[in-house]
């Protein structure tokens, strides 16, 4: 992993990257190694919806969410809390398990905790 100050903005076309934000309407189907993937691109304490989304938007950026709502579904839980917003750690898992095994499922269940309120089908038996 290489490091800078630099923004991604001066370092890749903008042709190149792609945002990855929970609020866009593109799915993320598979990954480009063409591609440069901005995740984390907020660190907030709390959500505010639509800020990454209009962050990429501002800067003329391609967006993508994870494939969550393709693949999960949302458990039943207590609190009937349900987020399709993750830590950057949580992010980095699921690419990086997708990357390696090619499978959405894997990935998911390997990043996206059940205190997100979403689980893969099989397991809502």
């Amino acid at each position: 992993i290489d490091t800078t100050q630099e923004s991604y903005l001066d370092l890749f076309p903008l042709d190149a990257i792609v945002y990855l934000t929970p609020d866009s309407e593109n799915v993320l189907e598979d990954i480009d190694p063409n591609k440069v993937y901005v995740l984390g691109g907020l660190v907030d304490e709390s959500i505010h919806k639509k800020l990454t989304l209009q962050r990429a938007q501002e800067q003329s950026l391609q967006t993508a969410r994870l494939p969550i709502r393709e693949y999960m579904v949302k458990a039943v839980n207590t609190k009937n809390y349900h987020s399709e917003t993750l830590a950057i750690n949580q992010v980095f898992d699921v690419l990086s398990t997708y990357y390696e095994t090619r499978s959405w499922p894997a990935a998911l269940k390997a990043g996206v905790s059940s205190g997100k309120g979403y689980v893969l089908p099989d397991a809502v038996k």
